[in-house]
């Protein structure tokens, strides 16, 4: 995906500026809030922490706070481009701290290159945090730096830069070799790299089984061979006395090669001297020391693997660092050791074995996921690692014995786990990965000449989405282009009032007319509906000339829906369509319909949307748990609407007997599994968390999702439409350019579907 500098200028910059914020967890909107959150409440907390300093976990977030610091010495593939300049990567390390495993991070830019000042630096603010990520500092600066800090700070000091390369790729190489045949103990390893991750890898792998003599570590001279004066403590330590001197006499013969320097440095006739079976692992970035087309085609019986996420195995830090932290901070561990690490290392390698669940299947656009010589590793979206690895590394934290507050009830963890995370943005990465797999389908804008829509087609586009297609005039867009700084080079506009589209004006025509020539519609009347942008774009889709719709709301009195309906059709079995929001909060994943068409309910229609929707949220690989709502409770109100929601639930039940779904009930019981399993102990959805609200009427239901919005509770997708033949999705103009590229994502998925 090519990612442009004004691309990334605007993300970090708008809506407000950086990558996160600090959010309030009490209540704070009466004068008590604010007595119990400072003065004089606060003192009390204070007391007790004071009497007995273990208690700041408990009275304060100090057990679910990590620092990421830095003096951006050893930036990415920047380099040493001091700390300031380093804080982008910083903060957007606690996000990926904060969206995979629910911990708060503050980012924290030390401008400081001398070791004995920095360490003094990160002592002095430790005791506000639970745990310490250390980034991007360069060697050999970093080795003491972290032993000191592990030695001095009475809580878990990570330098992910060294460790977190050396826990994923060392998971990576235990699978590799159970694939291949080989004892981790015979093998031969080359290491082309002398930094922070190379020697922490090599010391990693040493500890899983590997020995020393079978190693060889490579720098930019050479080999590095004990004669070499001058050489560090690190590299002395993995020095060899043997008769080699380049990468290329180092890799004949040998079983593994682990590369973390420089692109290109390694040819195919080196990987084809290589022993039967060999592994791989090219980890420079962004470009690996061995292009991966040309390393497959050397040998067939080669394991490959990259730091890429557009290539099969990717060794991926994400896959470690949350999890380990999580784990390490939920135990109350005194440090990561080594022990923990390597508990890390079984626990990844151990899962990518198991079975790959649905969601993983779909987020990756692959059938079947299975351990081989492709997948060695977890895909990074695997929710499974969460409640793996940290449970992993904070039962090696108690087995050594540095777990001050070791977890006793398992299942409760796990559960906790689950519970932890923040806005669950996994479904909206998932979408966007299949969508970008799409073969880069054909998606109609249906006002090209507005800045939201114009803007969301042209991220879409440089996102790898799909191929945009513009409608409206084409002067008037690019000056509107113009304007806002948007390049369109290469996007289809299609003006469809003008001469030159007459001939298909008059196709489209000819095709509505045959269709609807029952409803009323004549040659005449379809040829006039062509002038309109939501008929012309909608025929588009129909005809085959585009793949999806995302249609506006600029039309010649019509509502959109009702074009809809005539030109798309209403899928089968069905007899009316709806629209479903996504919505992603702290709580989990809900799926709410209908959100935007019905405005008048019946009990077909009613049935319709609950069927429908049952099949969205399970195409969202997410099993619907479904609560009918209104204002009463399962017959506690004999108005006509209870009565019809009762009518339709009977219905669904004799219809579908699998199917989760009760009511008529008040929100709070659908939402309160407690409250409504002891008050209505009969219902069917007993025992279950709802993930999945269908309305009685389009007022609640739309008035849901917008309250929760504006209040800042969730995020949502939508409306996605449900129940129509192809893809036509339909968005306010004024929608933000965030929300109309995740329905254009969606709006792809739908087209793969149709296919």
């Amino acid at each position: 995906m090519k990612i442009t500098k004004e691309e990334a200028l605007d993300y970090h910059r708008c809506p407000r500026p950086g990558k996160t914020e600090v959010v309030p967890t009490k209540p704070y909107s009466s004068q008590t809030d604010l007595a119990l959150a400072y003065s004089p409440g606060v003192a009390y907390p204070c007391k007790e922490i004071e009497a007995h300093p273990s208690d700041v976990y408990e009275y304060t977030n100090k057990g679910n706070l990590v620092a990421v610091i830095s003096n951006g010495t050893a930036v990415l593939g920047l380099g040493d481009i001091g700390a300031e300049a380093g804080k982008p990567v910083m903060e957007g390390k606690a996000l990926l701290f904060k969206i995979f495993a629910g911990l708060d991070c503050f980012d924290i830019e030390v401008d400081q290159k001398d070791p004995e000042k920095f360490i003094e630096v990160v002592k002095a603010i430790a005791p506000t945090f639970g745990g310490i990520n250390l980034e991007d500092i360069k060697a050999p600066e970093c080795f003491e730096i972290e032993t000191r800090l592990k030695a001095e700070c009475n809580i878990p000091v990570m330098h992910d830069d060294q460790h977190g390369t050396a826990i994923i790729s060392g998971a990576g190489l235990l699978n590799a070799l159970e694939l291949q045949g080989k004892r981790i103990e015979d093998i031969k390893l080359v290491v082309n790299g002398a930094g922070a991750a190379a020697v922490s890898c090599t010391r990693l792998y040493i500890a899983l089984g590997v020995r020393p003599e079978n190693v060889v570590m490579c720098d930019s001279k050479g080999v590095i061979k004990t004669s070499r004066p001058g050489l560090s403590s690190q590299k002395l330590e993995f020095a060899t006395s043997r008769d080699i001197n380049t990468l290329a006499d180092a890799m004949v013969g040998a079983d593994v090669f682990l590369g973390l320097s420089v692109k290109d440095v390694v040819t195919q006739e080196m990987v084809m001297s290589m022993a039967p079976n060999p592994i791989v692992f090219a980890l420079a970035n962004p470009d690996p020391e061995i292009a991966y087309d040309v390393a497959v085609a050397s040998r067939s019986d080669l394991i490959f693997a990259t730091g890429r996420s557009d290539y099969p195995n990717q060794i991926n830090n994400v896959l470690g660092f949350p999890y380990i932290f999580r784990g390490a901070l939920d135990c109350g561990a005194t440090e990561i050791n080594e022990l923990m690490k390597l508990a890390a290392v079984r626990a990844i390698a151990a899962l990518t074995k198991e079975p790959v669940p649905s969601v993983v299947n779909a987020a990756y656009n692959m059938a079947n996921i299975t351990f081989g010589k492709d997948y060695i590793l977890p895909k990074p979206l695997d929710p499974r690692l969460l409640t793996t690895v940290a449970p992993a590394v904070a039962r090696a934290a108690a087995e050594s014995g540095v777990a001050r507050r070791p977890v006793t009830d398992w299942d409760a963890y796990a559960d906790k786990l689950r519970r932890l995370m923040g806005f669950d943005n996994k479904m909206v990465r998932r979408i966007f990965e299949e969508a970008q797999k799409s073969n880069h389908k054909r998606v109609v804008f249906g006002e090209g000449n507005t800045d939201n829509m114009l803007r969301a087609a042209c991220n879409a586009e440089h996102e790898g989405i799909c191929r945009p297609i513009l409608l409206g005039n084409e002067e008037m867009i690019q000056k509107r282009a113009d304007r806002l700084g948007l390049d369109i080079s290469g996007i289809e506009i299609v003006n469809l009032r003008h001469d030159r589209e007459s001939a298909r004006r008059e196709r489209y025509a000819d095709m509505l007319a045959s269709k609807r020539c029952r409803a009323g519609i004549t040659k005449a009347v379809a040829l006039e509906k062509m002038f309109d942008r939501n008929y012309f774009g909608m025929m588009m889709v129909e005809s085959g000339d585009a793949d999806a719709f995302i249609s506006g709301t600029y039309s010649s009195g019509i509502p959109n829906r009702e074009i809809a309906k005539e030109v798309i059709g209403i899928r089968e079995p069905y007899s009316t369509f709806a629209t479903m929001h996504i919505l992603n909060t702290k709580r989990g994943t809900y799926f709410l319909a209908d959100t935007a068409i019905n405005s008048q309910m019946t009990d077909e229609r009613l049935y319709d949307i609950a069927r429908l929707t049952r099949h969205s949220v399970e195409y969202f690989a997410h099993d619907p748990v479904m609560a009918m709502v209104s204002f009463s409770n399962f017959g506690s109100s004999h108005e006509p609407e209870g009565k019809m929601i009762s009518r339709v639930v009977e219905r669904l039940h004799n219809d579908f007997p699998d199917m989760t779904v009760d009511g008529e009930m008040q929100i709070q019981y659908a939402l309160n599994r407690e409250l409504r399993d002891s008050s209505y102990p009969f219902s069917r959805l007993a025992g279950r968390e709802v993930n999945t609200l269908v309305f009685p009427d389009l007022t609640a239901a739309n008035s849901a999702y917008r309250l929760l919005l504006e209040m800042g509770v969730a995020d949502a997708i939508g409306p996605v439409q449900i129940g129509l033949n192809k893809p036509v999705h339909f968005v306010n103009v004024d929608t933000p350019v965030r929300d109309i590229v995740n329905l254009t994502a969606i709006a792809v998925i739908d087209a793969q579907c149709n296919n």
